[in-house]
């Protein structure tokens, strides 16, 4: 845990790593608590139905046991990928801390993947295992000819219409197995989890962590929670556990702490059944990413209708600016912090009200621990005020080990020990740093170079738009201009005039060279599943 302090400077200078040589994150974030208070509640799983199940530490430990006893007698063994293709739920935990005690390397998937995507995913790593339900299972058959190494599909809902073809019951398996199971001694750098990354440039790559990922994603979860973990503490996210957001920002820091987290799945993300969540459940602690914030922030009248008391929420994936974190701070009663990272290496800059001011459309300072930086291309660390590349120095607890069967791809990810981002950013006189974009998000306009965050924080301001993109298109005189994809609020319709006010509304609060010589109102916005915006399609329509 990060030392006691009272500022910034005192968290980084006292704060030490002690990660050990031998340490496996099923024994941490489950056996642990059993041990030391097994009724202690680790998990809130609303179902779909409206139902509440609770489950105890010792509750995850005896389930965790079964199920590597029954994945091993179906022949399952160390460093074998195991497929985990839920929702959030109490199976996905269970069989993610199974993996991890097993000595397996755990494989999230998302829901709502595609066949080909999950064929190219399963395929790439070779999963011996899939762990899924009938909406998984049923996309599974459609590609298993084509996964030769795939030997093992385990559905957790069978009762819902008998196991298909070549499926085996999650539940039938597990109340079967011996609850006696002794984890695997795994070193903290062995193999735990790959993660795919969101392909937005080319097909997805496996990022491979090893078991020590948790341990160095604490830091960084602890200071964007305002000093995490803290008496009552319960902890919520909408992020799918699929993704680095959900699994290692919220479910597995939280179990490491004893912290209880909350889980549910939205068929659709509802801002109004996000705040009852949070209500009823007692919710302290979030992670809202952007979009999610965005849409709770269309919600009328929140604090009149729901009793709820938060001590902190974060937020990362695309950045923040003033008009969501004063919406924050009015509707939350706390300040949104910010956080950065990426699969390969996360959670390595964040802001905390706690301990440092917050600037709008700033990110924050590298978290204890990290040595982050802006670099140019040949690795020199680069001055206040510098635009360059963000890097995490190596060696980092939370740094990947590789991509997984990609020498080339890991190789291309650093300069010298710096692990590059692919983000562009600066540093001020304070050590904040600011990001800019991606490398290819950036806009240059008539010598200027222009980050989209900001303008796209400004145009959310207008109390005609709902959410904004931009981009930089082709222009013969600029090289190119600000181009802004808007959708605009229920009951609002589009117009020349509307454009022009919009257009108005960024010139007069940021600069002229800013605001977006073309407008475009649009339905939707084109998202990764992660929900970040996909700014190459944007590019792509012109």
């Amino acid at each position: 845990m990060l030392p006691k302090a009272d500022s910034y400077d005192a968290l980084r200078d006292r704060f030490v790593w002690a990660v050990p040589d031998r340490y496996n994150i099923g024994v941490d974030v489950c056996d642990k608590w059993a041990h030391r208070d097994p009724d202690r509640l680790a998990l809130i799983h609303k179902r779909r139905d409206g139902g509440v199940e609770n489950y105890s530490f010792a509750d995850l430990r005896r389930l965790s046991n079964r199920l590597a006893n029954a994945l091993a007698a179906q022949g399952v063994v160390r460093g074998d990928r195991v497929g985990i293709l839920l929702p959030q739920a109490p199976e996905t935990a269970v069989t993610h801390i199974a993996a991890y005690k097993m000595g397996c390397i755990a494989v999230p998937l998302f829901s709502l993947f595609g066949v080909e995507a999950l064929e190219y995913r399963l395929g790439n790593c070779g999963a011996k295992v899939v762990v899924t339900d009938a909406v998984g299972a049923a996309k599974i058959a459609q590609i298993r000819d084509r996964l030769p190494e795939l030997q093992l599909v385990l559905r957790i809902d069978v009762a819902a219409g008998g196991a298909g073809d070549g499926e085996q019951d999650w539940h039938r398996l597990v109340d079967a197995a011996p609850e006696d199971f002794t984890p695997v001694d795994t070193a903290a750098d062995a193999p735990a989890v790959i993660i795919y990354t969101s392909g937005t440039t080319g097909q997805p790559k496996g990022a491979l962590h090893a078991h020590r990922v948790l341990l160095g994603h604490l830091p960084g979860v602890e200071i964007s929670h305002d000093l995490f973990p803290q008496d009552g503490d319960r902890i919520w996210t909408p992020a799918d556990w699929a993704w680095i957001g959900g699994l290692l920002d919220v479910l597995l820091p939280a179990l490491h702490h004893g912290v209880t987290v909350v889980s549910h799945r939205f068929e659709k993300f509802d801002g109004e059944e996000a705040f009852r969540l949070i209500a009823e459940f007692g919710v302290r602690n979030a992670f809202l990413p952007p979009t999610a914030l965005k849409m709770m922030r269309a919600v009328k009248d929140p604090q009149a209708r729901w009793s709820y008391s938060m001590r902190s929420v974060a937020s990362g994936g695309e950045t923040l600016g003033a008009e969501l974190l004063d919406w924050g701070r009015q509707t939350f009663g706390v300040t949104i912090n910010e956080f950065y990272g990426q699969t390969e290496c996360n959670m390595i800059v964040s802001s905390c009200a706690a301990v440092m001011p917050p600037k709008p459309g700033i990110m924050g300072r590298p978290v204890p621990g990290h040595d982050v930086a802006v670099i140019d291309e040949s690795g020199k660390r680069l001055g206040p005020g510098q635009l360059g590349l963000i890097a995490v120095h190596r060696p980092d607890p939370v740094m990947f080990l590789q991509y997984w069967n990609n020498p080339q791809a890991t190789a291309a990810k650093f300069i010298a020990d710096w692990l590059v981002t692919g983000d562009q950013g600066e540093l001020d006189a304070d050590g904040y740093i600011r990001f800019v974009g991606r490398d290819d998000d950036v806009i240059t306009s008539a010598g200027y170079r222009i980050g989209p965050g900001e303008i796209e924080d400004c145009l959310i301001g207008h109390p005609a738009v709902r959410m904004a993109a931009v981009v930089g298109v082709p222009d013969p005189l600029r090289t190119e201009i600000v181009k802004a994809f808007i959708v605009l609020q229920d009951g609002v319709r589009p117009s020349d005039e509307l454009a022009a006010e919009i257009q108005a509304h960024v010139k007069t609060r940021l600069a002229a060279h800013e605001y977006p010589r073309a407008v475009e109102f649009v339905d939707s916005l084109p998202m990764t599943t992660t929900g970040k915006i996909i700014r190459r399609e944007l590019r792509s329509r012109g």
